[in-house]
């Protein structure tokens, strides 16, 4: 290693520079990197800035997080040749000897380790030597204990309270990247949501790999739905979202017990990936398109202006013409608010890698076509539904096509955008707002008070 890399590491002024790809756990585990980034006396510039330090939070769900991890490597090292860059997350879990070839790179962790990114970066310069930490998280049975007490430049923070997946579906490699399912402890994640309410923020969401698996760790009787009827009681939190989740966490008994909350938003993002039982069998997925179909309609009976959101995976080794109509011809009868696509891509140690009758990539981009045509219709459909509506909505930020508009979400989690009122500023801010027209993905709104 380059001395020069240790003297700015221990110098005065030290910045990081910190990019996150992929989930939202991995945004997460980002924010938390930086508070101890600053804890450590860093400033924390953006990726695009000089830096001494920066890190690289990877994804590898796809081929394509893959290559964006490599090219945001390639980028730092442009920066600055004499930065330290410490590459950490899925990709490096999974392909820990490709990441540490790649010029530049002097610090690899997994998805294990985040907690003590310093301590590593500091080791690799008083070593002068490259650092590769990266166990093997299928043995580990362990929350890596993680916590924000303040987010930076944000309205809404994030609680990560899961790590881990035991569902092993056919064509993702996660399980492998993050391990067995492992719970945050209930008395860390109230006192991380009390600390963010201490700190103004009005909105949180809880987030995990298979957040619908909390608490089967913990055998302590925790579980997701207790979790969520704590945290409805912490003052000062008006808003409560939950990230993707497995649909069949929604039994008729957590469903009436969800009615009951004051602050879960009416928002949920139920991961179908196929409306065909022969496809869905073959991905492993635990659940059939009937049962998916019963679940929506409980949700829509019982809970008022719900949305319902789903991925969609086309292409799927085997899945022939008759199987992506079935898939189609479901999500037209569901009418979902939003449909997030995705062509297969084949991940190297998964078992729909090897399967027979992989799609060609034509195809497979003419079908996430159509389903992407399909998803506009009905989102404008269900936006349409609203308007004339007042509805309160939470501004997060300033709308990037006009500065004089900022932009925020229902509780449903419709995204809206509304003229600023002058000398006064809307952004952290909840208000009623009027529901005027649906424009291209987000609904024109009128903001009718200010409080």
């Amino acid at each position: 290693m380059d001395n020069e890399k240790f003297f700015h590491i221990y110098g005065h002024n030290k910045t990081v520079g910190l990019f996150t790809l992929g989930c939202r756990v991995n945004q997460y585990e980002t924010e938390a990197m930086a508070e101890k980034f600053i804890s450590e006396g860093y400033s924390v510039v953006n990726f695009e800035d000089h830096a001494d330090v920066y890190v690289i939070n990877t994804c590898t769900v796809t081929n394509m997080g893959d290559k964006k991890s490599r090219q945001m490597i390639h980028r730092a090292r442009r920066k600055n040749k004499r930065a330290i860059i410490a590459v950490v997350g899925c990709y490096s879990q999974i392909s820990p000897g490709k990441v540490s070839k790649i010029e530049g790179v002097d610090v690899v962790l997994g998805t294990r380790n985040k907690g003590d990114i310093i301590y590593f970066i500091k080791k690799a310069c008083l070593e002068q030597n490259k650092i590769i930490e990266v166990g093997d998280v299928l043995k580990n049975r362990v929350f890596e204990d993680l916590s924000i007490d303040k987010y930076q430049h944000r309205t809404r923070a994030f609680v990560k309270i899961q790590d881990g997946c035991n569902r092993f579906c056919s064509y993702c490699l996660i399980p492998f990247a993050r391990g067995a399912v492992c719970s945050k402890p209930p008395s860390k994640i109230l006192e991380e949501v009390e600390k963010l309410a201490h700190n103004n923020f009005r909105e949180i969401t809880l987030s995990g790999i298979h957040i619908a698996s909390y608490g089967t760790d913990l055998k302590s009787g925790w579980d997701l739905m207790k979790i969520l009827e704590e945290v409805d009681g912490v003052s000062g939190i008006e808003r409560v979202r939950i990230g993707s989740i497995d649909p069949k966490f929604f039994t008729d008994d957590v469903i009436d017990r969800i009615k009951k909350l004051k602050k879960l938003c009416p928002h949920f993002h139920l991961s179908l990936q196929s409306g065909c039982d022969e496809t869905l069998r073959r991905m492993n997925r635990h659940y059939t398109a009937l049962e998916y179909e019963r679940i929506v309609n409980e949700l829509r009976n019982k809970i008022e202006d719900v949305s319902i959101t789903t991925d969609v995976i086309v292409g799927f080794p085997g899945e022939t013409e008759d199987e992506f109509n079935k898939t189609y011809d479901f999500l037209k009868k569901m009418k979902l608010s939003k449909i997030h696509v995705f062509k297969y891509s084949p991940r190297k140690g998964t078992r729909a890698a090897d399967m027979k009758g992989q799609i060609d990539g034509k195809v497979k981009e003419e079908r996430s076509g159509e389903i992407i045509k399909l998803d506009r219709k009905l989102e404008k459909k269900f936006m349409g539904s609203f308007l004339g509506r007042n509805m309160d909505v939470f501004y997060e930020s300033k709308f990037h096509g006009d500065n004089n508009c900022y932009e925020g979400y229902t509780p449903n989690y419709m995204k809206v955008v509304s003229m600023g009122k002058s000398g006064e500023n809307p952004v952290g801010k909840i208000l009623r707002t009027e529901l005027e027209s649906v424009e291209s993905g987000y609904i024109r709104g009128k903001i009718k008070s200010f409080i």
